[in-house]
């Protein structure tokens, strides 16, 4: 399913950054690899996915680091960004952690997809409208209403004289 929304993008001319979670990249080894290889980009979105302000700070740094050495060894590097999981938005603690692990950027977004709830092609489709030039949309792998939907979100991105970028050609 990821490699089908991955070539997706990328034969439509589009990039996107993958927040990996350790624990899908461990299972599947040929998983980074394959992002960077189909032009995205790849980041740390935590081991295992736990509700990061339920942790301590040892706990949070484990999640955040953990999951920087499966990305570096798979790709040679620990991966460009890291994102909270389970929030959309970093709390000090999490800032901190993620910055003594390598990320001096903690990416958030400001369009949810809701795909993760899996409401159906349509109203991803829906959900994604509102996003703007310079915004980050929440999408997930997992999902196969995200694939479904995604050639008509690309459509509509498109007609508004939108692409997605990974965040570094974003935010640079």
């Amino acid at each position: 399913l990821a490699r089908r929304l991955l070539t997706v993008l990328h034969d439509r001319g589009a990039a996107g950054t993958v927040l990996a979670v350790g624990t899908w990249l461990q299972r599947y080894p040929d998983a980074g690899r394959m992002v960077v290889g189909l032009g995205h980009e790849l980041g740390n979105h935590t081991w295992s996915h736990p509700n990061l302000s339920a942790l301590d700070e040892a706990g949070v740094r484990v999640e955040i680091e953990r999951c920087r050495d499966v990305i570096a060894a798979a790709t040679g590097g620990p991966g460009a960004f890291f994102r909270p999981s389970q929030a959309q938005h970093a709390t000090p603690l999490v800032r901190r952690a993620a910055a003594a692990a390598g990320y001096p950027t903690v990416l958030s977004y400001d369009v949810d997809s809701r795909d993760f709830t899996d409401p159906g092609s349509a109203s991803i489709r829906r959900n994604v409208s509102s996003v703007r030039a310079g915004g980050v949309v929440s999408l997930h792998l997992g999902h196969p209403g995200t694939l479904d939907a995604l050639p008509a979100v690309l459509d509509d991105l498109g007609g508004r004289g939108l692409r997605p970028v990974t965040a570094s050609v974003l935010f640079s």
